[in-house]
């Protein structure tokens, strides 16, 4: 049985940089936790990550995406090629089933085991069931309001969560 869920939405909006993801985590058809913490600060708390898929293959993705950015100097464009290479190439990590998202207050990217490395023009990202969700929500909010980063990443996930089976509203937001 897989193991599938899950909501992340990451945008970088006036200035500002956050990251958000729903608590559910479900197995089948059944949910097995409402609390998951699925996003995280890595490389001195510079650098937002986020992931949907096998919390430990994220975990190891994770560990990997700082390494990168510990050995180029926080430069998250060239982390991420270089991650996005590695995973690609790895016969290890190519097996892990993850995607991840990751941004800091200039950058924002999708990662895949496919090798894909997205930049959205737009600087938002959202990864899992609930992302198409959450990523319309976001557009909209950036395109006619005034809210602030977080504000939108909020609401854009409690949208999400009220239209996605596999999101619940038990966001955890980090900001840079």
């Amino acid at each position: 049985m897989k193991v599938k869920a899950t909501t992340i939405l990451g945008l970088i909006h006036n200035g500002q940089a956050c990251i958000g993801g729903d608590g559910q985590v479900t197995f089948g058809e059944t949910v097995v936790k409402h609390t998951a913490k699925k996003v995280r600060r890595i490389y001195n708390d510079s650098v937002l990550i986020g992931f949907a898929g096998g919390a430990a293959d994220a975990l190891t993705l994770f560990e990997k995406m700082e390494e990168k950015l510990e050995e180029y100097r926080g430069n998250l464009p060239r982390a991420a090629v270089e991650l996005g290479r590695e995973w690609r190439s790895d016969k290890v990590l190519r097996r892990l089933d993850a995607i991840i998202a990751v941004l800091d207050k200039e950058h924002a990217y999708i990662l895949t085991g496919e090798g894909d490395i997205i930049e959205p023009e737009d600087k938002i990202v959202a990864i899992g069931s609930g992302g198409p969700y959450a990523y319309a929500a976001a557009r909209a909010l950036i395109e006619n309001t005034q809210l602030d980063a977080r504000t939108i990443c909020e609401k854009a996930l409690k949208i999400a969560s009220e239209i996605c089976i596999y999101t619940n509203d038990q966001i955890t937001i980090l900001e840079l």
